[in-house]
This record gives C-alpha cells, sequence and structure tokens, in this order.
C-alpha cells in the first residue's frame, strides 16, 4: 500500500511540474483555473421580456458557455458590433428604425467589460468602421439632417475620447470602407452611382470629400495593400441600378475602370485573390439542381481579382438579400441573407419534411467535408434570416445567429456542433435566452 501511495504521490509532482509553464496564473497546481472566461464573445440581445433584459452578454467562446458577467446596457435595442483592429474596444449600435429609435453608439471596453461612453446619433446607421489604428470610428448616418443639403452625414468619432470630432456631408450615405493606411474612407449612397472618397485629414478644412461616377450602385470596396486600387463591389439591379458587376477604382487618379459584370452581388469577401460574391439577380432564378420546394434562388459567384474574370459557373445558394459572409477555419464560406425563400413544415413536422432558411454553406475545399462534395452547397434545416457570422479563432467552429438564435456549426463536419455542456441541444449554449442580433469575438 505504502508503495501505491508513493507512486500516487510521484505521478501528482510529475503532472504539476508538467503543467506548471502552461498554469503559472493560477495560485497552485491543485487549484481551479479562473471562472470567468479568457477566450471571449460579445454577443448582442436587443429585447426584454419577463427576467431577460437586452443588452449585450459575454460569452466563453473557448467552451461555449455563458459568462457570468451581467448583460452591459448598451441602448434599448442594442445590434449590430463592430471590434477595434486591436481588441481593446467594441462598439455597438442600438437603433430600430422606428421613431422611437434611440439611436446610441456604446463604447465598451474589452478588458474591464465596462461601457465606457454613449453617444447619441442624429439617425439610424447601417455602416460603421474603425480606423487601422483604432483610435477613430466612421459611422454612416443616411438621414442624418444637414442645413442647406440632402440629409446625409458620415460622424467622425474619437473611440478613446468617445466623442464627436468632425463630420462629412455625403447625402444618403448607406455603407462605408476604409483603406489599410487609414486616410481614405470610401462611402455609398443606395440611390447614387458614384463613390464618395473621404480623405479623413481634410474633414472640418475643406476638401474633405470628392467624387468618382461611373460606378452602378456601389455597396462595398476591398483594397489591394498598397492602397492603390480599390476593388468596387456593384449591386446593380438589387439596389436599383442596371448590372452587377466587380470594378476597379484607381486610388492614384481617381478614376473608374471597366466594369466586369456578375450575375448579383449585395455582399463580397475577399480571401487572397479570390473574391466571393452573393446575391439574387433580378428576376431570380430557379434552384437548378437542388432538390426543394423553392422555386427561386440565389447565386454565388468566385471572380479572380488578378485576371478580373469570372471563375466556373455561379453556384446555387438561397435567395433574399445577402448582407452577410464569412470563410470558417476549415475552408467552408457561410452566407447569409434576410428575406429569403423559406420552407416552414407543419408542427409537428412530418419524416423528412424539408426546413429551409437564409443560410447557405459553400464548400471551397478540394475535398468532400461532412455531406457536402467539393464545391457543393448546404442549406441547413433552420429558419429565419441570418444577422451574423462569427468564425471563432484556433477553432472549427462558427457562430450564427438566425432567427434570432445563436447556433453554433461545427465547420469540418457542416454541422451543429455537438456541446458536451448541453448535450441535448446541439449547438446551442445553456441559459442563453433573448432575440440576438449580432455576435464578434474580443480574444486578446
Amino acid at each position: 500500500i505504502r508503495h501505491w501511495l508513493g507512486v500516487q504521490v510521484l505521478r501528482r509532482v510529475l503532472i504539476c511540474l508538467l503543467v506548471l509553464p502552461v498554469s503559472l496564473a493560477w495560485l497552485s497546481c491543485g487549484s481551479s483555473p479562473p471562472s470567468s472566461p479568457q477566450y471571449k464573445a460579445l454577443i448582442s440581445n436587443s429585447v426584454s421580456a419577463g427576467t431577460t433584459a437586452s443588452g449585450v452578454y459575454v460569452l466563453d467562446a473557448l467552451n461555449d458557455v455563458r459568462g457570468s458577467t451581467a448583460p452591459l446596457s448598451t441602448g434599448n435595442t442594442p445590434g449590430p458590433m463592430v471590434v477595434t483592429p486591436n481588441l481593446a474596444q467594441t462598439l455597438v449600435f442600438s437603433g430600430n428604425g422606428l421613431p422611437s429609435s434611440d439611436n446610441v453608439l456604446s463604447i465598451i471596453n474589452n478588458t474591464t467589460l465596462q461601457v465606457s461612453n454613449h453617444l447619441s446619433l442624429p439617425g439610424m446607421t447601417y455602416s460603421f468602421i474603425v480606423s487601422p489604428d483604432s483610435s477613430t470610428a466612421y459611422v454612416a448616418i443616411p438621414t442624418a439632417q444637414v442645413t442647406g443639403q440632402s440629409p446625409g452625414l458620415v460622424e467622425v468619432v474619437s473611440i478613446s475620447g468617445g466623442a464627436f470630432t468632425g463630420q462629412a456631408a455625403i447625402p444618403a450615405v448607406q455603407y462605408l470602407a476604409i483603406n489599410n493606411g487609414g486616410n481614405r474612407v470610401l462611402g455609398f449612397s443606395n440611390n447614387s452611382d458614384s463613390v464618395a472618397v473621404i480623405t479623413p485629414s481634410n474633414i472640418g478644412i475643406g476638401n474633405a470629400v470628392t467624387y468618382v461616377s461611373g460606378f452602378d450602385r456601389p455597396v462595398a470596396a476591398f483594397f489591394t495593400s498598397d492602397d492603390s486600387t480599390a476593388y468596387v463591389v456593384n449591386c446593380g439591379p438589387e439596389c436599383g441600378g442596371m448590372q452587377a458587376s466587380v470594378q476597379i477604382l484607381d486610388m492614384t487618379t481617381g478614376t473608374a475602370g471597366t466594369a466586369v459584370d456578375v450575375p448579383a452581388s449585395t455582399v463580397a469577401l475577399v480571401s487572397n485573390s479570390t473574391m466571393y460574391l452573393a446575391g439574387t439577380p433580378q428576376p431570380a432564378p430557379p434552384c437548378t439542381g437542388e432538390v426543394t420546394q423553392a422555386t427561386t434562388c440565389g447565386l454565388l459567384t468566385i471572380f479572380n481579382l488578378n485576371t478580373m474574370t469570372v471563375t466556373g459557373s455561379p453556384i446555387v445558394i438561397t435567395d433574399g438579400y445577402h448582407d452577410r459572409m464569412a470563410l470558417g477555419a476549415n475552408g467552408q464560406l457561410y452566407i447569409g441573407s434576410h428575406t429569403c425563400t423559406e420552407i416552414i413544415p407543419p408542427v409537428p413536422a412530418p419524416t423528412g419534411a424539408e426546413i429551409r432558411g437564409c443560410l447557405s454553406i459553400y464548400n471551397t475545399l478540394s475535398s468532400a467535408v461532412g455531406s457536402v462534395q467539393p464545391g457543393g452547397v448546404l442549406i441547413p434545416p433552420q429558419n429565419g434570416d441570418v444577422t451574423s457570422l462569427e468564425p471563432i479563432t484556433n477553432r472549427h467552429v462558427v457562430y450564427v445567429i438566425q432567427n434570432g438564435s445563436l447556433r453554433i456549426y461545427d465547420d469540418t463536419i457542416d454541422a451543429l456542433e455537438y456541446n458536451p455542456r448541453n448535450p441535448n441541444n446541439p449547438g446551442q449554449i445553456s441559459n442563453l435566452v433573448g432575440q440576438f442580433v449580432d455576435v464578434k469575438t474580443i480574444n486578446f
């Protein structure tokens, strides 16, 4: 017996010595790890009901559990969020577009998990971005009143100071993009065929905004590493224009290049020299190649930026207005839309009944993932609009908010993750109740 006890003691000592380098933050080898999550995500809940309060909740994104921190108060209906590049702050917008909308922009300190500032905006925003040095935010407000001009402002915010520091008038400005150097901001208006080029250093002293015409309802842009070129995504018919396309904007000369047509493009993502574009052509095409009750579908287009050409044939996905796209760690491209064609089964659902919502998953790999073949598409059996897609760094997991609920997908199998902390509800986190809008990781 004494020999056995001695072996056990020796084993415990050896274990302590082995784990010591990775557990210096613990008080001793016999203590527990910190109870608060060290790899965090924030998720915005837009409603209050019963004991559930609106606000921003903290999640442990390593273990898929809700943190113990109380919800952070960030306005009446918190929704979209943006994390600063240095991961130090998160900006949260609260507003619903109704006359009662509070239109509040809140700034969260990601280290202390405290709200440092609230700012009242002069209207609803659908796009706000942060400079590469994390010092400044730019907020597009299409309905903001401007004396002597049509409504539309870009408000400039000091993140550390939590205050407005300037503004640029751009009629009906809806979306924004910023270059790698932070010295140019592009503004896109939903009723314009021009790109507004903002020079932040000129705001307040004149000539801060110039316009480049020759586009077709532009909605987004991506920059080359040297900022000499912007690849502009033209929305075309879905935004009241003529033809969806990808078009170069020469940032040196301020001129528009030749547009290359694509079937549809309301959202895009760039990975190396490949651009993925999603949209629903007008009129919407049939769901060729898919077995579904839906009669119309959207299209995913793969575009080579080096040659400015479309690669292969468009891929059939769900329809609706696409405004979310994210690439998972395993080459799985998640595409989300809203107001898509949904297939909702009766209750109780018959065996094998189709369920279809606004999420599509495209396999970019040359090998199968789960049941999805290379170049294939999976439409998960979940209803509802998709409002957020967030790949979790260093994990093969993507957080998806669909129909107001958080779902966790394992992108090695293209299915809901098995969560041992909530084994009866795949892809879910226990005790996480609300009408969620956005989710962002703030790991540091």
